[in-house]
C-alpha cells in the first residue's frame, strides 16, 4: 500500500483502462477517487490486448497483476509469416527474454479480464474509490480552488483535480482544446475472437504471430490460457466514414477480404460468431495535455495506431506517471504539467512507430521482407536491443 496522505479529491471521467489505472495510481497515494462512467455497466466488447513488459510492471506495482495472470497467456516467441503461403519471416524468442531483459513478463490478455483486474483492484482495503456509471459527463469548469463537472442528469461533481480518460471521443479535450481532426490511414481491421476447439489444425501459433502480405495483414494470438484465439486483420480501403470499435460487418466480407491466405486466417475469420470492423485514423500529437487542474490521459490525448500493440499501455504507464507527479506536492497545476511534459515525448514516439510499421507490414513483394529474415537468422539479440526503449521502461 502507497498511501501517504490524503490528497483530496480526484475526479476521472471514463472507467476504461486508462480511467480504472489512474483511479487506482491515485488511490493508492492518497486520494479520494469519484470515477464517472457513462455506460450503464462497465463492460468490454470481447477482443484481446498485448500486454509488454513496461505495462505489466505497472499492473504489478498497482496490485493486480496477481488477479489476472491466471487469464493471461505467455506467448513463446515473436514472429512474422508470410500472408498466404505462412512461410516464416523470422521468429524471435520471448517469453524468457521479457523475464530476464526488461523485467516482467509479456502477456496476452481479453479486455474483459483487464478491466475485471482493475475494477476488482478500485474495490482494495483502504482505498476510497467510487465507479459511478449512467454518469454522462457533458462539461466541465474550474476555479483556483478546485474544478466542477456537469452530468447530462443536471447532477454537479466537484473535486481538486480532473483526469479525462474518456477516449477517442473525449468530451474533456474537445472543451479543453476544441475539435480534432482525425485522418482516415486507409486502413480497416476486421477483429474476432474464436474458441481453440473450433479450429482443429488451423489453430495458430502460440506466438505473437504477424501475418503480413500485399495491401493487408493480420495478427494472431492466444487469450485465456490459449483457450481463445484473437485475430485482428487489417485491410486497405480508399475511403471511409465514422470511427467505431463496434460497427459489425459480414462473415462473408471478412473472408473476401482475405481470400487465398493462410487456412489459419481464413478459418479463424470463417468460424468467427461476430465479426466487428474498426476503421483506423490517426492523429498528430497534441501540444498540450493539461489545463489548470484538468489533464488528458490514454486515448483522450495520445490516441494510436495498434501495430506497436501499446496503446492501453500507454495509457497504464500515464496512470502510474500521473499520481507519481501528485504524490508529494499540493501545487496541482504545476503537477499536472509536469506530468503532460514528462509523458508526451515517449507516446508521441510510439505513435509515430505504430505509424511506420503499418506502412512496413503491408509492403506486399515477399523479397521486401528479406531484411527482416535476416535480422531473424542472424541477429536477433538486435530485435530485442531495438526494443529496449519500449519495453525497458520505468515509471516511476
Amino acid at each position: 500500500m502507497e498511501t501517504v496522505r490524503e490528497s483530496g479529491h480526484a475526479l476521472v471521467v471514463g472507467a476504461g483502462i486508462g480511467g480504472l489505472a489512474a483511479a487506482l495510481a491515485l488511490g493508492r497515494t492518497g486520494w479520494r477517487v469519484t470515477v464517472l462512467e457513462q455506460a450503464a455497466a462497465i463492460g468490454e466488447i470481447g477482443a484481446g490486448i498485448q500486454l509488454s513488459p513496461n505495462g505489466v510492471r505497472v499492473l504489478s506495482a498497482l496490485g493486480v497483476l496477481d488477479g489476472l495472470l491466471p487469464t493471461a497467456f505467455h506467448p513463446e516467441a515473436v514472429e512474422m509469416r508470410l500472408g498466404r503461403s505462412g512461410r516464416h519471416v523470422f521468429r524471435i524468442e520471448l517469453a524468457e527474454t521479457a523475464v530476464r531483459r526488461w523485467g516482467a513478463p509479456y502477456l496476452h490478455v481479453h479486455r474483459a479480464d483487464l478491466l475485471d483486474a482493475l475494477l476488482t483492484g478500485t474495490a482494495g482495503s483502504g482505498l476510497d474509490i467510487t465507479v459511478r456509471t449512467g454518469s454522462t459527463v457533458r462539461s466541465y469548469e474550474q476555479t483556483p480552488e478546485g474544478v466542477t463537472v456537469s452530468l447530462d442528469s443536471g447532477r454537479r461533481v466537484s473535486g481538486s483535480l480532473l483526469v479525462g480518460a474518456d477516449g477517442i471521443h473525449s468530451v474533456i479535450r474537445g472543451q479543453m482544446l476544441g475539435a480534432d481532426e482525425p485522418r482516415f490511414t486507409g486502413h480497416v481491421a476486421w477483429r474476432v475472437t474464436v474458441p481453440v476447439e473450433r479450429l482443429g489444425r488451423a489453430v495458430p501459433p502460440p506466438t505473437a504471430c504477424l501475418w503480413v502480405g500485399d495491401g493487408r495483414h493480420a495478427i494472431t494470438y492466444r487469450l485465456r490460457g490459449g483457450a481463445l484465439v484473437n485475430l485482428v486483420a487489417v485491410v486497405e480501403r480508399d475511403e471511409w466514414r465514422g470511427e467505431s470499435w463496434t460497427e459489425r460487418g459480414t462473415r462473408q466480407e471478412a473472408l473476401a477480404d482475405f481470400e487465398g491466405w493462410h487456412p489459419t486466417v481464413t478459418t479463424t475469420l470463417r468460424e468467427a460468431d461476430t465479426h466487428y470492423r474498426w476503421a483506423l485514423f490517426d492523429r498528430e500529437p497534441l501540444e498540450n495535455w493539461a489545463d489548470g487542474r484538468v489533464a488528458l490521459l490514454g486515448d483522450a490525448c495520445h490516441p494510436m495506431l495498434p501495430y506497436l500493440a501499446q496503446g492501453a499501455t500507454m495509457a497504464i504507464e500515464d496512470a502510474r506517471v500521473l499520481a507519481h507527479r501528485l504524490q508529494h506536492t499540493d501545487d496541482v497545476p504545476r503537477a499536472l504539467r509536469s506530468y503532460a511534459a514528462a509523458r508526451r515525448p515517449r507516446t508521441a514516439r510510439v505513435q509515430a512507430g505504430a505509424r511506420r510499421n503499418g506502412q512496413r507490414f503491408h509492403q506486399g513483394d515477399d523479397f521486401a521482407y528479406l531484411p527482416l529474415w535476416l535480422l531473424g537468422k542472424l541477429a536477433p539479440r538486435l530485435y530485442h536491443r531495438r526494443l529496449d526503449w519500449l519495453y525497458g521502461y520505468r515509471a516511476p
